[in-house]
């Protein structure tokens, strides 16, 4: 015997608590997906420096925590790497947090300022390469355009008037290329300079030859891990070397494990679970208490318990599938345009959909098996 058509049947029967029902089922499906959105968000934005550079070993001080935290070290220790025949081209890089002014409403707002060598092949962003002739020039910058809306119109003003000048960590600088990085939650926007303008911003306490970063490429055929092990046997304990994938799992792992973000986000997967648990709960609960004759006359038939729990069970499995289906739809509105109006990089994901599936069904099925116990209070002897 199918018992679907019965579980179906009970549920539509009363439509106004199938749609509080499902209504609950999507709220906690969507706080499930905008929670983990927000997560991996975090993740990949405070990532998209470190993707965007073209090297394959990169080189950092031990003190460093995260590109927040950046601690220098001699240049020295980069240049030492050039003796081996593995090494295909070395470059610095510097980093640093200014006051960018808003040349429209004068206020200030902090931004990454990233500083190279014009010589060298640091970034993959295409639209770095083209300007390097116009960033010889000390006051010349490039703006990131996806940088948030508190910084000024300037890529849209700089797209009309192909100039732009205000000031950056309170000397005047002159916006001459646009790029496209996006803003973390470390910070709203970024700016790119070559080295020599990078030291005349942080002149008041950085000095030529202090280094952030330093980006190691390969030749051809070269092993990674191998000249890892010779860089760290030959250089001392000041520095730590990595591959560029360990050095995007470092900043992950900084803000999965030393800041308190990561944490806020599980908990509210978890909260979205509660929610969600305790609603179908009631929902059965008061199901099976307003069918309890009902139930009770199926066991003076001869029903066992276990065919009652089953048609409980399976109402709490169609609950979490038709609460799903609204639940993720509403969600991929909202990713959007929580994207539209931060430019974080959130976007649903195929792995991220079945987990919030398999939770929404264990979530349901949870529910179910709790209210079954209301269930052994169905006695035909209720009937007579």
């Amino acid at each position: 015997m199918l018992n679907i058509p019965l579980a179906w049947l009970q549920l539509r029967r009363e439509k106004i608590r199938l749609l509080i029902a499902l209504a609950g089922i999507a709220f906690a499906v969507i706080l499930m997906f905008m929670q983990l959105g927000f997560q991996a968000a975090l993740y990949d934005s405070a990532t998209r420096f470190h993707q965007n550079l073209q090297g394959d070993l990169i080189l950092i001080s031990t003190r460093s925590k995260s590109l927040g935290y950046m601690r220098t070290f001699s240049w020295r220790r980069l240049y030492q790497i050039l003796s081996f025949d593995e090494i295909e081209e070395i470059a610095p890089i510097y980093v640093g947090f200014a006051d960018w002014k808003n040349p429209y409403n004068g206020n200030y707002r902090a931004i990454y300022v990233y500083g190279f060598e014009l010589g060298t092949s640091v970034f993959k962003l295409p639209e770095v390469s083209q300007n390097l002739d116009k960033l010889q020039l000390k006051e010349n910058i490039l703006f990131d355009r996806a940088s948030r809306a508190e910084y000024g119109p300037i890529a849209k003003v700089f797209e009309q008037r192909k100039s732009m000048t205000t000031e950056l960590s309170g000397k005047r600088v002159n916006v001459i290329g646009l790029f496209t990085l996006g803003p973390s939650f470390g910070a709203d926007g970024n700016v790119i300079v070559n080295d020599s303008n990078f030291l005349r911003l942080f002149s008041a306490y950085r000095k030529l030859g202090e280094i952030d970063i330093g980006v190691i490429q390969l030749k051809p055929h070269a092993n990674a891990e191998d000249v890892i092990k010779k860089i760290e046997n030959s250089l001392p304990n000041d520095v730590k070397i990595m591959t560029k994938q360990g050095f995007v799992d470092f900043e992950k792992n900084y803000w999965k494990t030393s800041t308190s973000i990561g944490f806020i986000f599980t908990l509210g997967v978890g909260m979205g679970f509660i929610v969600g648990t305790v609603i179908v709960y009631q929902i059965l609960y008061t199901d099976v208490s307003s069918h309890l004759a009902e139930y009770s006359t199926l066991k003076a038939m001869g029903y066992k318990n276990l065919y009652l729990q089953l048609v409980v069970f399976q109402e709490a499995i169609i609950l979490s599938i038709l609460g799903y289906i609204p639940g993720f739809s509403l969600s991929l509105g909202l990713y959007d345009l929580t994207q539209r109006a931060t430019f974080l990089p959130i976007e649903m994901q195929s792995d991220r959909a079945l987990l919030v599936m398999i939770l929404t069904i264990v979530m349901c099925s949870i529910s179910g098996l709790i209210a079954m116990r209301r269930l052994y209070q169905a006695d035909p002897a209720d009937l007579f």
